[in-house]
């Protein structure tokens, strides 16, 4: 059953810390997964949430710290002694505990490496230390088991059973040389059904998708979709084995993708949340704000240009919401989809002239049904016909272009370099706008003149 953290569940923690009722804290922390414990320390004090991790078992705990948000965690562990910090590394995989160590200063850093037990991992850490987080090298553990290619299948086991233990999930055995090349893969399954004198080389595979640490993260997620890997390997230029990437880091980056363009998308820049500062959040608004302040006001210039016009035919003016509105929409969802098509086949080379021409196919579809219907509505509301059909021309006309700009901007700021979200923002509904009254006014002084 899912959990539901209620206010009623955090008052009644609240009153067990107080009154240090461990056994009720115990009971009800046992019940939960890590990934529930870690949202209920962020609604405590610091004192109550410091008393209710330190209950927790240090491999818990080490779970726990792992899946807190990275901002809270820089707060929440200056409650903890560089001590206690270590203790909580030692149990967890290397590549969450360089996440956690690069947010502590650097003094604090080295000192807790200094103090793990396991020298290995703290080798692995100092290595993952040196990678932009953003990147295949900056997402990999270095906890993996591999084999070399000259064992035979009694050595390989006796291996695994070695270097399982600092393992948490075994998906593969990476079949290496002599010098740590990768050469392939083995499963579990055809080590466990093989003779314990066959060679690793006789029944490994040797065709295997792996990344070099320098690809970007995003490269990462889209090879892991594209193949369908729940983990993949990653060497280095030489091809030499570092580390392996498992499919619960990928999600992490999707997730973080997908909120950065849909902040981007609604008009804010950067990566901001509710918890951050008043200026932040100011700051990364305020910019496409004014832009739209600035498409608005020149709108408005632009429907002045048209002013003797308007007194002359003043119904014109009640049409002007419509035709903006129906452009900045058709905008947004032509760019919405091609932002989504770009993130799913990785660059503007896979956006063909067949899936264009389908594009202005629907566009087509969808221009003549809205001019149709706005048509037939203001007939029968008796409307001046000569009115109408100038409305009806230029929604048609707005939803064509509006729908050739949603589709080319995306496709122009992907190939000069640009987040293609942005295109789905305040930068399309305003260019639309402006674009949408050009064509209404332009069409009504020329069907007006006949």
């Amino acid at each position: 059953m899912q959990f539901e953290l209620t206010q009623d569940y955090i008052n009644q923690l609240k009153v067990a810390v107080a009154e240090r009722d461990d056994y009720f804290i115990q009971g009800r922390m046992e019940e939960l997964h890590v990934q529930d414990i870690a949202p209920i320390l962020i609604e405590l004090d610091d004192e109550e949430s410091y008393y209710l991790f330190k209950g927790l078992d240090f491999e818990t705990g080490a779970q726990v710290l792992r899946e807190i948000d990275p901002d809270y965690r820089k707060h929440f562990v200056k409650q903890l002694s560089i001590d206690e910090l270590a203790d909580y590394i030692e149990y967890q995989e290397s590549d969450d505990a360089a996440d956690i160590i690069n947010e502590q200063p650097v003094k604090t850093g080295e000192e807790i490496i200094a103090l793990l037990e396991d020298r290995e991992k703290a080798g692995f850490i100092r290595d993952l230390l040196h990678y932009d987080e953003d990147c295949a090298g900056g997402l990999m553990a270095k906890e993996l088991i591999k084999a070399n290619i000259n064992w035979n299948v009694k050595q390989c086991i006796e291996e695994i059973r070695r270097q399982s233990r600092n393992v948490e999930q075994i998906y593969s055995i990476y079949v290496i040389d002599n010098s740590n090349k990768l050469l392939g893969r083995v499963s579990v399954k055809r080590i466990l059904l093989a003779e314990d004198e066959t060679l690793i080389a006789d029944i490994y595979e040797s065709e295997i998708i792996s990344v070099e640490s320098y690809r970007d993260a995003q490269e990462v997620a889209e090879v892991m979709r594209k193949y369908d890997l729940e983990v993949i390997p990653v060497v280095n230029v030489q091809g030499k084995l570092l580390g392996r990437i498992t499919i619960d880091d990928i999600v992490d980056v999707i997730t973080e993708k997908a909120e950065e363009d849909i902040q981007m998308m609604a008009g804010i820049s950067g990566s901001t949340d509710e918890d951050d500062s008043i200026w932040a959040q100011s700051k990364s608004r305020l910019p496409w704000l004014i832009i739209g302040m600035l498409g608005g006001i020149l709108g408005a210039r632009f429907i002045g240009l048209f002013e003797n016009f308007i007194t002359l035919v003043p119904t014109m003016a009640f049409f002007i919401p419509l035709i903006t509105a129906t452009g900045g929409n058709v905008g947004i969802q032509s760019s919405s989809v091609i932002v989504q098509d770009l993130a799913r086949d990785s660059g503007p080379s896979s956006f063909t002239m067949g899936r264009f021409f389908k594009g202005f196919i629907v566009a087509v579809v969808n221009g003549v049904a809205i001019a149709g219907i706005v048509l037939l509505f203001n007939t029968v509301l008796g409307e001046e016909m000569k009115q109408t059909i100038v409305v009806s021309v230029a929604l048609f006309s707005v939803v064509i272009l509006a729908s050739f700009t949603g589709t080319m901007t995306p496709l122009i700021l992907e190939k000069v370099g640009v987040n293609p979200a942005l295109a789905a923002g305040p930068f399309i509904t305003t260019a639309n706008d402006l674009l949408g009254l050009a064509i209404y006014f332009t069409v009504a002084h020329y069907l007006y003149l006949i």
